[in-house]
């Protein structure tokens, strides 16, 4: 697959050459599934979704790789460039919370947080922009949850010379606002969701003015402004098949530095919203299982007030509210379902990426629903034995690795995906505490 269909006019790269450990490609699990996913389906006629009519919200580019069974796709040199500023990023023993925990298991983080914006959102975000800036576009508008995705886009465009537009979930818009201001300096506008600025907006304050929000509504929002603007397309921070073949590149560089010590996972821990961060961590290890019959289990920690796939259902759903985006084959709570105003915001989704709900279908997957409690006493261990404050996200991660390592009677190997710092969220940390 080539980079993009649209060359001519992307972003050239800056001359700099870019360190060799940083990866050249994405790996796309597709190529490795026994069975392929189920197609997304147009929402008016209910038929697989061809390119024409993803036209409207994505450059071709990223609509190829959302169909791409290609097991490797190269990354644009445009695009390792600023992946340089902090990748590889770093997988660290937690040496210190296995003393504190009194585990013989091996405790590995990979850790996301050393990104510009403090989490793995801008592997994707960074890959987007260029994308669409290589088409011609001017402006690209979001959702966002915690507030991760939003910040990540807003520097994403900026480097790339694009407009952002954010519609952030009420309840994170106004526990979170350091998140908000981090979008601002970085050029982006952020609004909080939902607003009197959409038709769809405007339908969901009549029904429920004092709504919290979710991150269904925020899509509803984000995606009919890009629709109706010729100069903007829409850019998603998670459930699509392209946003998570962005975040390969976490769990390529896990299983590289992992071979590099003489290290095999046994186990790999990841919070699971809508799926970008767990399927980018773990997709690398699947591959491998798949290919080369490692039996590295793979365990999907999400809050239990939101918890598709250990409640949901498998079948086709919209991924927003108001019913504009396509349908998709994923475990869902439903449309309408609006999960209580947790600190985890980025996990509050209704649903999980087809690919990930695909996979645990398959049996190559598990999943554990942890409540906010466990998630955040969690944070607290791993922030005073290794002095990393996690975010709210990462916590279940945290939360789930450390139930493993506490019934661990070997020195087994647990990998953890730290997608995020907290520092921007020490009010949660503050209620909880």
């Amino acid at each position: 697959m080539t980079d993009s269909p649209a060359t001519a006019t992307a972003p050239a790269p800056l001359g700099s050459a870019v360190p060799s450990t940083v990866p050249t490609h994405w790996y796309n699990l597709a190529a490795d599934l026994p069975e392929p996913v189920p197609p997304a389906l147009h929402p008016g006629t209910q038929e697989p979704l061809g390119p024409d009519d993803l036209a409207p919200l994505f450059p071709m580019a990223l609509i190829m790789q959302e169909v791409s069974t290609e097991r490797y796709v190269q990354i644009p040199e445009a695009v390792r460039e600023v992946y340089a500023l902090w990748r590889p990023s770093p997988l660290i023993r937690a040496r210190r919370l296995e003393k504190a925990l009194g585990t013989p298991a091996k405790i590995f983080y990979k850790y996301e947080g050393v990104s510009p914006a403090g989490s793995h959102k801008p592997n994707t975000a960074v890959a987007q922009a260029y994308y669409n800036a290589a088409e011609g576009i001017a402006k690209l508008t979001t959702e966002t949850g915690a507030g991760q995705w939003g910040a990540s886009l807003s520097m994403a465009c900026a480097l790339f010379g694009l407009e952002c537009e954010v519609w952030q979930v009420r309840a994170s818009y106004d526990s979170k606002p350091y998140r908000r201001m981090q979008m601002e300096v970085y050029g982006g506008t952020c609004h909080p969701s939902p607003s009197e600025l959409t038709e769809a907006g405007r339908a969901m304050l009549a029904k429920d003015p004092d709504t919290t929000g979710s991150l269904g509504m925020a899509i509803s929002e984000a995606v009919e402004m890009a629709a109706t603007d010729p100069r903007a397309h829409y850019s998603l921070g998670s459930v699509l098949n392209h946003v998570l073949l962005h975040q390969t590149v976490i769990g390529q560089e896990a299983l590289a530095q992992l071979d590099e010590i003489g290290e095999q996972a046994d186990w790999v821990f990841g919070c699971a919203g809508g799926g970008s961060n767990l399927g980018g961590l773990s997709f690398p290890f699947l591959g491998r299982n798949l290919r080369d019959g490692t039996t590295t289990k793979v365990v999907a920690c999400e809050p239990a007030s939101c918890p598709s796939l250990t409640q949901g259902e498998y079948r086709y759903d919209f991924g927003d509210v108001a019913g504009l985006t396509p349908l998709l084959k994923m475990h869902t709570l439903g449309k309408d379902f609006v999960p209580p105003p947790i600190h985890a915001g980025g996990l509050r989704y209704h649903g999980m990426a087809p690919m990930v709900s695909h996979a645990k279908e398959l049996g190559l997957l598990d999943a554990v629903a942890i409540d906010q409690d466990t998630a955040f006493a969690a944070g607290l261990i791993f922030a005073r034995s290794e002095a990393i404050i996690p975010a709210p996200e990462s916590t279940h991660a945290v939360a789930g690795a450390i139930a493993r390592a506490r019934e661990a009677t070997t020195d087994e190997t647990i990998v953890i995906g730290l997608s995020g710092n907290g520092v921007l969220d020490l009010p949660a940390y503050h209620d909880y505490v």
